[in-house]
């Protein structure tokens, strides 16, 4: 009985449903000199598949840097990470 109860946090755990990583791939600019990029960061996954709540989340942490964001591209899980790479550059997963 007492290695049932030792048991059960395990069980709990087990059956709750995996969080899967969510990623944006997005385009930002500076201003004065007029910079442009392209890159993939991630977010929270209540704001996967929602391009409003990605930029939401986004536009602070570009603004701390310096940039504005000027459009969500795609929201996307994992699996759309090493296509994106190359072309995100130094912008890959930074912000």
């Amino acid at each position: 009985m007492k290695q049932a109860l030792l048991a059960l946090p395990l069980l709990v755990l087990a059956a709750l449903p995996a969080q899967a990583a969510c990623y944006a791939d997005y385009k930002a600019k500076t201003d004065n000199p007029l910079r442009l990029h392209y890159g993939v960061a991630q977010i929270s996954d209540g704001a996967c598949g929602n391009r409003g709540a990605a930029a939401a989340e986004l536009s602070p942490r570009l603004a701390a840097g310096g940039w504005t964001l000027l459009d969500i591209v795609s929201t996307f899980g994992p699996e759309g990470l090493n296509e994106r790479r190359a072309d995100a550059g130094q912008f890959y997963l930074r912000f």
